[in-house]
């Protein structure tokens, strides 16, 4: 009787799991005879020699392929997702040998082109808004070549597995066993074809990735985790590969690839799939060739020898510093162009330090803001390349990204991120055209704490910025507060002391020791930041010519009011009493404490953020800034915080606040050119 049902219960099988009547296998030793199955956008092309690459040397560039047709990934019976396998041939690049660019990902997704997605750091997958989304639905196995410290990563070349997020579940070095025992080192970006192998079971829920520098598949893996991707994956899904560029840029390459469901792919015969494209000549010998030949006519013929020097004198100069640093170098014709001759219509502010410009790359169409810095600011080659080498290799979501620099004889320029809403300060001063709400004040201040704090700790020197100020809080299109502006930056060795220099910054936001040591710490960024604090509650300058004199120095108004119970007079009034009482008197009482004069009496900014962030209470006692400099608050006690308690008009409130868990010698004083002349929201560098 079995025997006679048999056949009827293997159609009946057939038909409930459609998935075996699809194609459902993948066989390309290149993709030369693959073109008409496969979908490729944004940089991706298939090479004349049948290679799929996915970017080339553009920065800032995404690239995705993927398989034409959608593939059943999920039983449409019992919604258990299925077993798949896969093995690809890949190559990594780099640009410049020892700076590699951003990764790629072999990526499961419920689309081919991933609208939104941005390159660097996303390797075109997801982006700063929707990263970790239940909704993605993406599943990927990056090969990354940059460590962001934004997604924690292990180290700048690893391999990771991604469930709807750039954070990875899981994450191991790239590596690959020999002999199935012993582990070797592998270099992603190296410029060598390598196999990865990426199996699914999904009667075990186990994912493992292999990589290998042969055609044998290895036994052990290098990374495994266990999940059941039955709930991230849709019952029909595209298959294939996402990369992307950044500051520095690689070419990704995939020779071959094989993909199946329900077993094991097949592997892939290095030695039969297409040739890398060659690295350029060297043409050492015919440079030399040509360079004595051009010599010697220099000499027979004056007149070109005339035109050459001329053309030599307006070329870019490039010194041996400049090799050094991270960001990418770009011409001058190309900056140029992007301005449109550096029109004046495309100008965004000017200053002190040169003009702003705003402009389109030609490459990528990506908007950037050109810092074109005038020959006569103070501004040199030396507070150039410290913005260079300092700012161009910081990574935080409130930093402004430098994306390159040029020098051309006497011109310096630095291209940034372009910010849409311009900085903070014209958002609060001299009759703004927008107020911001509280909740944006408050986000702002936020995000320039955590940037602020990845300065002084998070990264691998101490950076102080030395000149943190409305006018150089940037805001992008979301209204997020971006530091921006590194030319006065300072770098040192974490433990070591900070060497004396001149005097810089802005008047009324330099910290009272700057004028006795010269040596910029730290505490000193602390001091501008609270001076930063009161001018966004507030709505002023921390010198206001203008106003009467008890309120020309806002931190002492502040401290009055403070003192004599009435802080919340000192609230912008442009908000309309419409304002988080409770955060604007802790955003106050912190920037009272900022603003101490002495530098150990400060919070620091990993205090700062905790407060601001609820995980701990601020102190109850705060002390008059000048109270430990031989000048007493009125009364002799420091005006502690009791002081505003007894003025405060709801005792209710006042228990929510007390609860409310925030859970070498120097030269002459050298203040920034312009800094005590106010000048009009029309004259800010809006863009930088």
């Amino acid at each position: 009787m079995f025997q006679k049902l048999s056949p009827f219960l293997f159609f009946l099988s057939f038909l409930l799991n459609p998935v075996f009547s699809q194609l459902d296998e993948l066989f390309s030793q290149g993709f030369d005879h693959a073109r008409s199955n496969m979908s490729v956008c944004d940089g991706a092309q298939i090479e004349d020699n049948g290679i799929l690459r996915l970017t080339n040397n553009s920065l800032r560039l995404k690239g995705h392929a993927f398989y034409s047709n959608q593939m059943q990934f999920k039983s449409s019976i019992t919604g258990k997702a299925f077993s798949f396998s896969t093995a690809f041939a890949f190559a990594i690049v780099p640009e410049y040998p020892k700076l590699g660019g951003h990764g790629f990902a072999f990526t499961i997704s419920p689309s081919k082109d991933l609208p939104g997605s941005l390159p660097s750091q996303y390797l075109g997958l997801l982006n700063a808004s929707n990263i970790g989304n239940f909704s993605n639905h993406i599943f990927a196995v990056e090969f990354d070549t940059v460590q962001d410290f934004e997604f924690g990563d292990i180290n700048d070349n690893h391999v990771g597995i991604d469930i709807n997020s750039l954070v990875s579940n899981k994450s191991a070095p790239a590596t690959f066993f020999i002999d199935n025992s012993t582990k070797m080192n592998l270099t992603l970006q190296s410029g060598r074809v390598f196999q990865a192998w990426v199996d699914y079971d999904s009667t075990q829920n186990l994912i493992e990735v292999r990589l290998s520098s042969s055609s044998t598949k290895p036994r052990s893996p290098i990374l495994s985790f266990e999940v059941d991707l039955s709930p991230f994956l849709h019952d029909y899904m595209y298959v294939g590969f996402s990369s992307s560029t950044g500051l520095l840029a690689s070419t990704h390459y995939i020779l071959g690839w094989s993909f199946t469901m329900n077993k094991m792919a097949q592997s892939l015969s290095l030695s039969s799939l297409p040739s890398l494209p060659r690295p350029g000549k060297n043409h050492t010998v015919l440079i030399a060739v040509v360079t004595f030949s051009a010599v010697v006519f220099i000499i027979l013929v004056m007149g070109i020898a005339f035109y050459l020097v001329r053309k030599i004198k307006n070329a870019d100069v490039i010194e041996e510093w400049e090799f050094d640093v991270g960001p990418h170098r770009f011409s001058y014709q190309e900056l140029k162009k992007a301005t449109r001759g550096f029109r004046d219509k495309e100008l965004l502010g000017f200053g002190g330090f040169g003009k702003v410009y705003k402009g389109t790359l030609p490459n990528s169409n990506t908007q950037v803001a050109v810092k074109r810095i005038s020959r006569e600011s103070k501004q040199g080659v030396r507070e150039f390349t410290s913005e260079i080498a300092s700012i161009g290799r910081l990574r935080h979501r409130n930093l402004v990204q430098l994306l390159g620099w040029c020098r051309r004889r006497g011109d310096l320029l630095l291209v940034y991120d372009f910010m849409p809403n311009g900085s903070l300060d014209k958002y609060l001063f001299d009759n703004p055209k927008t107020i911001l709400n509280w909740e944006q004040r408050f986000n702002i201040i936020k995000g320039v704490a955590s940037g602020l704090l990845y300065l002084h700790e998070g990264w691998e020197q101490t950076v102080i910025h030395r000149d943190i100020k409305a006018g150089n809080v940037l805001l992008d299109s979301e209204l997020n507060g971006r530091l921006g502006d590194f030319g006065l930056a300072k770098l040192y060795e974490r433990g070591t002391n900070p060497s004396t220099t001149r005097v810089v910054g802005t008047l009324g936001y330099l910290a009272p020791e700057l004028t006795r040591t010269g040596k910029p710490t730290t505490s000193s960024d602390v001091f501008a930041f609270g001076a930063l604090l009161l001018e966004v509650v507030c709505g002023r300058r921390p010198i206001e010519p203008k106003a009467m004199p008890e309120e020309l120095i806002l931190v002492d108004w502040v401290w009055e009011k403070w003192k004599n119970g009435a802080i919340l007079d000192v609230v912008d009034p442009r908000l309309n009493d419409e304002f988080d009482e409770l955060e604007a008197v802790v955003v106050l009482k912190l920037g009272l404490m900022c603003s101490n004069n002495l530098p150990n009496v400060r919070p620091t900014m990993r205090q700062v953020v905790r407060y601001l962030e609820g995980e701990v209470s601020l102190p109850e006692v705060v002390a008059a800034p000048d109270a430990y400099d031989g000048k007493k608050s009125e009364g002799g006690n420091g005006g502690e915080f009791e002081d505003y308690v007894h003025s405060y008009p709801s005792s209710t409130n006042f228990d929510k606040f007390t609860t409310w868990s925030c859970g070498a010698d120097y030269g002459d004083i050298d203040i920034e050119a312009g800094s005590t002349s106010f000048r009009s929201p029309s004259h800010r560098n809006e863009g930088r």
